[in-house]
């Protein structure tokens, strides 16, 4: 039965086109993935709502509370049985939003971006475009460009583009292009941020495009190192912009290693660190605690792995375990 539904929802997400949400039927199955559903227990504030907002000729105004408490975190779409684009419907409403004074920034330093030289050509034909966490740790990073060899670090990670389409702040098409334009002769394009990814893929649809935690777990002496007593923690949106391949993937990896990982009865990635968009610019107060203390409630680890580490301080803060990102899994003597 299991098997059957997978492979219903496979040829629904492969072959069928993305719907919107005049397509909702109020089923609910959403509000079971939904961290801000288990947060707050307020249905406005779920992709259920937010459809049925729509359907009643509501206006993005009108659902702006519901709107900034998305956290983005994909999880809703693989479970939606109508195929919705769920997420292109909450960046969407973000973009007719009208602008906030914060938003003034952001948009003056994608505008600034725009106007940028091209970069020179990459030496390599493999990209590597970091997220903003990544930096703040250059150790880690140079163990990633040592381990993934042959890898260039993008001049350009396209981070200014990521929190436009987060914020709903307008991207000019001369900024993307000079943006796309780096990658489009690339064999291979490895990115951390998976809001990001999920939009090249979109822009990008024959290119290879593959998400940090998957270029790491796959290599050899990363896979060695981990043990059946991890709690392996998928970046949840690079794994929701990529569900039906990776489902699979993590699934042998699990078999072949016995780690434990953040997924539910559903094999929905459950995120360490659920930030709505006022959390994420710094405006509101994050509820990590409450986040991570429900995802390791009844689990029985000894050393929590990372493919992000915006999520190894909350992780590390709540858990009390050895928190390690995947590339340092490569280091001799590993805690």
């Amino acid at each position: 039965m299991f098997k059957g539904f997978l492979m219903f929802d496979f040829f629904k997400n492969t072959f069928a086109p993305r719907r919107n949400y005049s397509d909702c039927s109020g089923c609910s199955l959403c509000l079971l993935v939904c961290p801000v559903w288990r947060q707050h227990r307020d249905i406005s504030l779920t992709p259920h709502g937010h459809a049925k907002a729509l359907q009643n000729v509501n206006s993005a105004a009108d659902v702006v509370a519901s709107v900034e408490n998305c956290t983005l975190c994909m999880a809703c779409e693989p479970v939606c049985p109508e195929n919705i684009d769920i997420i292109g419907m909450i960046l969407d409403l973000r973009r007719q939003l009208a602008a906030p004074t914060w938003l003034h920034e952001l948009q003056t330093r994608v505008n600034e971006r725009a106007t940028r030289p091209v970069a020179p050509a990459p030496s390599s034909s493999t990209m590597l475009l970091p997220d903003q966490a990544l930096y703040a740790y250059p150790d880690i990073l140079a163990r990633i460009v040592a381990l993934l060899r042959s890898v260039n670090i993008s001049d350009d990670d396209g981070s200014d583009i990521s929190l436009a389409l987060e914020s709903g702040a307008a991207i000019p098409e001369q900024r993307l292009q000079r943006f796309l334009t780096q990658l489009r002769q690339l064999k291979r394009i490895i990115v951390a941020d998976g809001l990001l990814l999920r939009h090249l893929k979109q822009w990008l649809p024959n290119a290879n495009i593959i998400g940090l935690g998957v270029a790491l777990s796959g290599h050899a002496v990363v896979r060695r190192n981990l043990r059946a007593t991890d709690l392996y923690v998928i970046e949840p949106r690079a794994y929701h912009a990529d569900y039906q391949r990776l489902v699979k993937y993590y699934d042998r990896l699990r078999v072949a290693h016995g780690c434990a990982f953040n997924l539910d009865l559903q094999r929905i990635a459950i995120p360490a660190t659920a930030r709505n968009l006022p959390q994420r610019l710094g405006l509101a107060a994050s509820n990590d605690d409450g986040q991570t203390h429900w995802m390791l409630h009844g689990r029985s680890i000894t050393r929590i792995v990372v493919e992000n580490l915006e999520e190894r301080a909350a992780l590390e803060k709540a858990s009390g375990f050895p928190v390690v990102h995947l590339a340092e899994l490569a280091d001799d003597g590993v805690t």
